[in-house]
């Protein structure tokens, strides 16, 4: 099991994704302009919504995922999700995510939560290297990754497949090293 600490910034609380936050998780991603560099179809009910956050929490239990909803501190809203997938302890490693609601993009968001996130990594979980998967055409989140020193290291061809085709993947790093 992985250890879940609740994260502060300046903006954004982020803390455990629960059932009660399905209908929020649903309405991020059942959005195409969300899942279209996801690697997921849109969903198509709040139960899949729901398996979604249990299997957070079972990643969490096994040692291979952490995940925090993002929720605004000053109204609560839920914003969107970040969090480690892949985790590999022993090699100590990680490959994080996030999304956000079309509603908060371009806000700064996302980029206060992973810096807390990377905090996080590098000082509590003693990770040496975090990895990050991006579709070539997403340039918002590889100028996210780049804003916090992630270097491109390559390209998977053909390494998602949804919408009927095959998308290739960006391989993004930042190691503790080049962090701040």
């Amino acid at each position: 099991m992985l250890p879940f600490q609740k994260l502060e910034t300046k903006r954004i609380i982020l803390d455990e994704v629960k059932m009660n936050d399905a209908p929020y998780v649903f309405a991020a991603l059942s959005d195409p302009n969300v899942t279209q560099y996801y690697g997921m179809e849109p969903l198509q009910s709040i139960e899949e919504a729901e398996r979604v956050i249990s299997s957070f929490r079972c990643g969490l239990q096994e040692g291979r995922v952490i995940r925090w909803g993002m929720f605004c501190k000053e109204e609560g809203r839920f914003l969107g999700t970040i969090g480690l997938h892949q985790v590999n302890r022993s090699n100590r490693r990680a490959e994080i995510g996030y999304e956000l609601h079309p509603d908060h993009w371009k806000k700064g968001f996302a980029s206060e939560a992973m810096e807390a996130v990377l905090g996080y990594c590098f000082h509590e979980l003693d990770l040496l290297r975090i990895g990050a998967m991006v579709y070539p055409e997403n340039e918002a989140s590889a100028a996210l990754l780049e804003k916090h020193g992630f270097m491109k290291e390559g390209l998977l061809h053909s390494y998602y497949y949804h919408g009927g085709e095959a998308h290739d993947a960006n391989v993004y790093a930042l190691l503790r090293e080049g962090w701040r």
